[in-house]
């Protein structure tokens, strides 16, 4: 299949897939098609009018290309590792079609090699209000979605979705850029951009109406346990590491 080419958080990768779906799935966030041969190493080549779709905070080093090529093998592990999952949560084993699966072999590989460009995978809803992001985080279920939706009902116009489910955030000892991504959640909700995070929330039900800036060692666990964990032992303590980081440039809160 041909290959194609996306931009991520200020960078290439060039995905070589093994089902059509996925070209569908990232269509908003295509730089070049059979981009082998349509951007240069600079990854400033002959496709330059598309390569402005790059959405960027402004402060990147020059992008790099990252070569994606998918097996089968990718998309059996992936089966495997959600059937143990399933196993482990007392739930029925879900069933995935390979093109589902093959988009998450994707992200998957996209995310650890973010984490040497200091960038993380975060499980959150993101939305900018004038400019600027807010991340809403909690346990599956609890209520982003529907928050954020608020939120643009309220704004109108001034808000914008950035992604509702998986964005990136890039970590810099300044402050943190999110970034919007294909992978948006079920309603499919996000923009191709990028805006300075200014606050996390962690949501939570309550009966009364309330917010409080919460410690960093207080919601680290839940932190942690919402950001992407990488499976190699060097991928996590870069992991913890950034998180360490975005902790200290970034207030978070408990809104209930």
């Amino acid at each position: 299949m041909k290959n194609f080419t996306i931009c991520l958080a200020g960078q290439y990768f060039t995905i070589c897939p093994v089902c059509d779906y996925i070209r569908e799935y990232c269509k908003d966030y295509i730089v070049a098609d059979d981009a082998v041969h349509g951007i240069g190493d600079s990854a400033t080549g002959r496709e330059t009018g598309n390569v402005t779709r790059c959405a960027t905070n402004g402060a990147l080093e020059t992008p790099s290309r990252f070569y994606i090529a998918n097996t089968q093998s990718d998309i059996d592990f992936e089966r495997e590792k959600s059937a143990r999952e399933d196993i482990k949560e007392g739930i029925p084993i879900r069933h995935f079609s390979d093109a589902y699966l093959e988009t998450l072999a994707v992200y998957r590989k996209i995310a650890d090699h973010l984490l040497s460009r200091d960038t993380l995978l975060f499980h959150g809803s993101v939305i900018a209000v004038d400019g600027e992001g807010y991340l809403f985080t909690a346990k599956s279920g609890t209520g982003k979605s529907t928050h954020t939706r608020l939120w643009r009902e309220y704004f109108g116009e001034r808000a914008v979705m950035v992604n509702d489910d998986k964005p990136l955030l890039h970590i810099t000892d300044s402050g943190v850029t999110a970034y919007g991504t294909p992978w948006d959640g079920k309603h499919r909700l996000s923009t191709n951009t990028a805006v300075p995070l200014k606050g996390i929330c962690i949501l939570t039900r309550d009966t009364t109406n309330h917010i409080e800036q919460a410690e960093p060692n207080a919601v680290y666990p839940m932190i942690v346990q919402q950001t992407n964990r990488s499976l190699t032992a060097d991928g996590m303590k870069q992991t913890l590491s950034l998180i360490d980081r975005m902790l200290n440039v970034v207030p978070v809160y408990r809104l209930g």
